[in-house]
């Protein structure tokens, strides 16, 4: 048996899998995940169940469109290869049907700046694409123009996507936009949303290129221009005053 590559990110796939099904953002076998490797990407395989799903049923392929290995890989593909190609930042893609999201996919609703959070997009507002056939060249290009300047969209009467530098962080985007989703969907029930202004999702968007980073990720300009004001780290002031 011809031993397999990525041993490691072949089982962080699954777990992710697992996890996304288990938080409730996803269900059954809808929904795919994959990764980028120097070859190309890892993605799930076509209609496996993720608790069945073992390192052999994730699929290599490269960004030709090729693919190795017994089994076929997710109807999906062709969204994921084209998101690798497109946009060189993207490091995993995880694609789910989230309940809220889809529903706001199916309303053809783009989630206005009605809470900063929306920021997490890498702009001010969750665009849904047009609508096209699932597996199609056709959903892939209106996904890419849907996500021009972003880091996820809705796919009309189909779910959601996103995409990050890593598994874990794609993962935590999707739950995200699917919290994010609900929220709208609560508010536009209880009235109509405050949308935030242009010129504050300017700052907001500044800031959330620091969001999340530990002081040593974290450069001089962009803790004196953009980043959230941390507290005074007293045991370094401490060891400061004792050395003196």
């Amino acid at each position: 048996m011809t031993k397999l590559k990525h041993l490691q990110l072949r089982k962080q796939v699954i777990e992710i899998c697992l996890a996304m099904n288990e938080d409730g953002i996803n269900q059954g076998t809808s929904g795919n995940v994959s990764v980028r490797v120097p070859e190309g990407f890892l993605i799930t395989a076509s209609g496996v169940p993720y608790k069945k799903m073992k390192p052999h049923h994730i699929v290599s392929m490269d960004l030709d469109g090729g693919y190795e290995g017994d089994y076929l890989p997710s109807t999906e593909w062709r969204m994921h290869m084209d998101i690798y190609k497109a946009r060189p930042e993207a490091g995993a893609i995880v694609h789910v049907h989230s309940t809220y999201a889809t529903a706001l996919a199916c309303l053809r609703k783009d989630v206005p700046a009605f809470h900063y959070m929306i920021g997490v997009t890498g702009g001010s507002s969750l665009r849904v694409s047009d609508y096209a056939e699932f597996g199609t060249q056709e959903l892939s290009d209106t996904m890419l123009e849907a996500m021009k300047d972003r880091t996820a969209c809705l796919l009309a009467n189909h779910g959601q996507i996103v995409f990050s530098n890593n598994l874990d962080k794609a993962l935590w985007l999707a739950g995200e936009i699917e919290a994010t989703c609900h929220q709208y969907w609560a508010a536009c029930v209880a009235g109509k949303p405050v949308i935030l202004p242009d010129a504050k999702m300017v700052s907001v968007l500044k800031r959330f290129k620091t969001y999340g980073r530990q002081p040593d990720a974290l450069k001089a300009e962009d803790v004196s221009a953009h980043a959230v004001f941390a507290p005074v780290r007293r045991d370094v002031t401490s060891k400061k005053s004792k050395s003196k």
